[in-house]
């Protein structure tokens, strides 16, 4: 058998190590379970403390997100009420016009249309340059202008636009904040898009025409500029009784060599007829001459010869505050051939009128859209961010239950090695010596 000499030095000492290991892990847990995470720093778990951090930084940029978010959607919500009271102004404006169109009106009455006109014009305006809470404006495009849309005195006259021109695009992870206002107000198709009807003030008839329509823009050669042209005059002639018209193609420039089609000659004036030339289709009517004197016997047909319907070309587009000072030009009109050149007027006024608010509507509608995307996408982000925390608190927190399990079995082991220790310390070889 063999015998192993055991020193009492040797065995204190490891069993002091053990004792004190044992402390420090029943340390470590006490200070797991008052926390409530299993890593505190890295020297616990490098690679878990690690694959934490990581969460954290995505977690930080789904909360970026949301806070981004929340903002544009605050803002979107702002526009799409603006809009909202755009379009009641609108719908307002275009009574207050109808209204102006009837002929019994007096020239107060039409004052006082006007005036309520410039009202709604004050309160658009007021919209356009609307801000949100943090005084960002919320129709100013790409930014560039505290006020994007000013109201001009001097020369030239009119609404400017002085924000940046266009429109932040929608992500996957963000909305826009603002919204082009340029596009919404300053990009009204003036008359029916391709050309406006006029009549010349020293006309004595009563002559007037609707708006038109294009039906075949490859026949239209007198709305083509870059070849020369300017336009139609349309020019009656024959006698009150027996009147006619004449359609000729407005010339600016020396035309191009290319063969045309020549226009008709003079043509028989039926009131309420509509008309066909070079693609082009317009109904000439009026009202009978002498209506409100009946000094002026009434007639059957309204024109006087050598009264004037002008076809303009359009080559840029008007704005909605243009559109609403027409209406309220025409309204004060005083001049000559008074009622055809209000009713004139007010019918080009209520199609721009109604393009512009189509542009409003559309925009509203795509506002709405960004609104809707809002709320799917901020359910989106609440999704990743509660899969990053659950990935975070999967890494470094700490199971409860396991944990004081756990810190249960190294109190116990503690007692155990303290009071093996004690009994073993009380042994001595002197008190077996006789």
């Amino acid at each position: 058998m063999s015998i192993y000499r055991v020193a009492t030095a040797n065995t204190f000492d490891r069993t002091i190590q053990n004792i004190n290991r044992r402390q420090s892990e029943l340390a470590q847990a006490q200070e797991q379970l008052s926390s409530g995470k299993r890593v505190n720093r890295a020297s616990d778990d490098a690679v878990a403390a690690t694959l934490a951090e990581r969460a954290q930084n995505r977690l930080a940029r789904v909360q970026a997100d949301q806070t981004a978010l929340e903002a544009s959607k605050s803002s979107l919500t702002l526009v799409e009420a603006g809009l909202g009271e755009a379009n009641d102004l609108m719908v307002r404006a275009r009574e207050l016009v109808v209204q102006g169109g009837n002929p019994v009106l007096t020239q107060s009455s039409r004052e006082d249309l006007a005036r309520q006109l410039e009202g709604l014009r004050e309160q658009m305006l007021a919209v356009a340059n609307r801000t949100d809470t943090a005084g960002m404006t919320l129709f100013g495009g790409l930014g560039g202008a505290a006020k994007p849309f000013l109201d001009m005195y001097g020369v030239p006259t009119g609404v400017q636009y002085e924000g940046q021109i266009g429109q932040y695009a929608a992500t996957e992870t963000g909305l826009p904040q603002a919204v082009d206002g340029n596009a919404v107000w300053m990009r009204v198709a003036p008359g029916n898009g391709n050309f406006t009807v006029s009549l010349d003030n020293a006309n004595q008839g009563f002559v007037r025409a609707d708006q038109g329509v294009v039906v075949d823009a490859g026949l239209a050669v007198g709305l083509d500029t870059g070849a020369g042209y300017g336009g139609y005059r349309i020019t009656m002639g024959g006698t009150r009784e027996a009147p006619t018209f004449e359609i000729l193609r407005e010339i600016t420039a020396p035309p191009s060599t290319e063969p045309v089609p020549s226009l008709p000659g003079p043509q028989t004036y039926q009131p309420g007829t509509t008309i066909e030339f070079d693609g082009i289709q317009l109904t000439l009517t009026g009202d009978p001459m002498g209506i409100g004197d009946p000094s002026v016997p009434q007639l059957p047909t309204d024109p006087v010869p050598n009264d004037v319907v002008r076809l303009t070309p359009v080559d840029q587009p008007t704005d909605l505050f243009a559109t609403f000072q027409r209406a309220i030009d025409a309204l004060r009109y005083n001049g000559t051939n008074q009622k055809a050149n209000i009713t004139q007027e007010l019918d080009r006024v209520l199609v721009e009128m109604d393009n512009g608010n189509d542009r409003i509507l559309d925009t509203r509608g795509r506002v709405g859209e960004w609104l809707n995307r809002a709320d799917s996408m901020g359910e989106v982000f609440a999704d990743k961010a509660l899969f990053h925390q659950k990935e975070k608190s999967d890494q470094e927190d700490l199971d409860m239950v396991q944990g004081i399990s756990d810190f249960q079995n190294l109190q116990l082991g503690l007692q155990a090695a303290l009071q093996s220790y004690g009994q073993v310390q009380k042994l001595s070889l002197f008190q077996y010596i006789a």
